[in-house]
């Protein structure tokens, strides 16, 4: 037992001097997210699932023609929007009126989610990050009861599912900042990539590339958003071919968007590649990008998977669900990657918490060792 703690304490010790070298401020080392902090995490996350949850309803919706099921808004059929009768929640009335509480459910969670952010958060940029997040779902709202008013403009319907994209990763980036990872191992790594010239290019490399990659992918959501919203999803009717050909012999704007969808899926397929072989090149290092970078490469094939089976199923609603969760999980994951990647951008006063927001928290780990796993991984968020 003396020789086990006479480890420990050189460990300790080891531990210390490396994060001392490493240039990790002193609220930081050896201190572990307080029960406030990995809670807010667990929140977090849970809005994510529920804001997923809010994208499939939102493509089920769609793919059901259900937009103008319920014709009132912000009411349903006059009633309250959570008083509306269950009875009444048949056929395309059940896919939109759900929507509707989904949609009402993250909004409340993520006015709860502000106020928490802004009572035990110290950082800036965090704070500022929750605020952006619940203007957004509030825009978001009204964009929705403007859909419905206005009998589903294309435009209009287009932007609110590109915002519905930029909400989810706004509370995704929140869950990555909240993350025990974010505020230790990451910076742990990233002080390592100054070692050299070499390791430095290639870390602006991958930034690079890794941002450049989450644009790729949001675009193609918009590509397949104008699709969805533009009837346009089985233009050209057969896959991978385009009417038995390479290129589609004759074409009108529906076959325009469709066959760009087609493209941009090929691009964005590249630049996962390219994502992963520079990922890969620094692998030793930034070990915290294997796991999402995994899952992106899992994701963006079954995506094209789901794409095509979209088409030869005559836009089978299972098939074409898979396909819009899928496109956003890519996209979650795909940030994910960038944020981690350019950990080393943002300084430690905007987003490493203070002494308040960072303490001791030994307790609550020992009570429960797998809270500090989950934390430190974050499922690859």
């Amino acid at each position: 037992m003396p020789r086990m703690h006479a480890e420990n304490e050189k460990l300790s010790c080891d531990v210390e001097h490396r994060q001392k070298d490493s240039g990790i401020p002193d609220s930081v080392r050896l201190s572990r997210p307080p029960v406030s902090m990995v809670w807010l995490h667990r929140y977090t996350m849970g809005v994510a699932v529920t804001s997923l949850l809010l994208i499939i309803a939102g493509g089920l919706v769609t793919s059901t023609g259900s937009g103008l099921a319920v014709p009132d808004w912000p009411t349903s059929y006059g009633y309250f929007m959570f008083s509306f009768p269950f009875s009444k929640m048949v056929g395309g009335v059940f896919y939109e009126h759900v929507h509707r509480l989904i949609a009402s459910t993250v909004g409340l969670l993520t006015v709860l989610l502000t106020v928490w952010v802004w009572c035990i958060e110290s950082r800036p940029l965090v704070k500022r990050l929750a605020l952006i997040t619940l203007t957004v779902v509030v825009i978001q709202g009204i964009l929705g009861g403007i859909t419905v008013l206005y009998f589903l403009p294309a435009p209009i319907s287009i932007t609110h599912a590109g915002l519905a994209h930029i909400f989810f990763c706004l509370i995704v980036s929140l869950t990555i900042f909240t993350s025990r990872g974010w505020l230790s191992s990451y910076h742990q790594n990233s002080s390592r990539i100054h070692s050299g010239n070499l390791i430095r290019n290639n870390t602006l490399t991958l930034q690079r590339v890794a941002i450049a990659t989450t644009l790729i992918i949001y675009i193609q959501i918009i590509v397949g958003a104008t699709m969805r919203h533009t009837g346009a999803g089985l233009a050209i009717p057969d896959y991978p071919l385009a009417f038995g050909k390479l290129i589609p012999p004759h074409w009108d704007q529906a076959i325009y968007i469709h066959f760009a969808h087609r493209v941009g899926a090929l691009v964005t397929l590249i630049a996962v590649l390219v994502t992963a072989r520079c990922v890969w090149g620094q692998r030793q290092v930034r070990k915290e990008l294997i796991q999402p970078l995994l899952i992106m490469i899992v994701l963006v094939l079954s995506q094209i998977v789901f794409g095509g089976w979209t088409v030869l199923s005559g836009k089978s609603l299972p098939v074409n669900t898979a396909h819009v969760s899928t496109g956003a999980l890519l996209l979650a994951f795909s940030l994910s990657v960038a944020l981690r990647a350019c950990r080393s951008m943002f300084s430690d006063n905007e987003l490493v918490s203070s002494p308040m927001a960072i303490g001791n928290a030994q307790s609550a780990e020992r009570k429960s060792p797998a809270v500090s796993s989950q934390n430190q991984h974050g499922f690859g968020l």
